[in-house]
């Protein structure tokens, strides 16, 4: 599982958005092509569309999580239930390892800072100001670390 990881940061440091990066690394397990993980996760990129909310890391481990445990009948409380636990268990994880899931603030940024829709350039020099390496890192592991604990039936 290791290089499901390692696919993860690969796919980031290639230039697709940490969610994207995320969610394709695990899409083959749940029946995605590459292509339909990279669309269904583009827009959590950058804390949800470059909003600097909610990292786009985590939002990538929650759609996994969906995948893996969502409910699919609109009566299932108890499913809907399961699936927010993991959900608040997994948040809980990544916050716990990395301070916070919130973008900005992983980024350091002051929140009155203006929302720009367009990405910056992914040069050596974003890479060395940025934590997104280690966001995608640890969401991957957090996932890997989970499905090894449940795998599936």
């Amino acid at each position: 599982m290791e290089e499901r990881i390692e696919k993860a940061v690969e796919l980031f440091k290639s230039g697709y958005n940490c969610s994207q990066s995320v969610v394709a690394a695990f899409a083959d397990l749940y029946g995605f092509t590459q292509e339909q993980a990279l669309k269904m996760s583009a827009s959590f990129g950058g804390g949800i569309g470059r909003m600097r909310e909610i990292c786009g890391a985590a939002c990538g481990l929650f759609l996994l999580a969906g995948l893996e445990t969502g409910a699919t009948q609109a009566s299932d409380r108890e499913g809907k239930a399961a699936n927010y636990a993991l959900v608040q268990k997994l948040a809980a994880e990544f916050k716990r390892r990395n301070g916070s899931m919130i973008c900005h603030e992983l980024l350091g940024l002051k929140k009155t800072e203006p929302i720009v829709a367009t990405p910056e350039e992914r040069t050596a020099q974003y890479y060395k100001k940025r934590p997104c390496v280690k966001m995608v890192e640890e969401a991957a592991r957090i996932w890997v670390e989970y499905i090894e604990q449940h795998p599936h039936q």
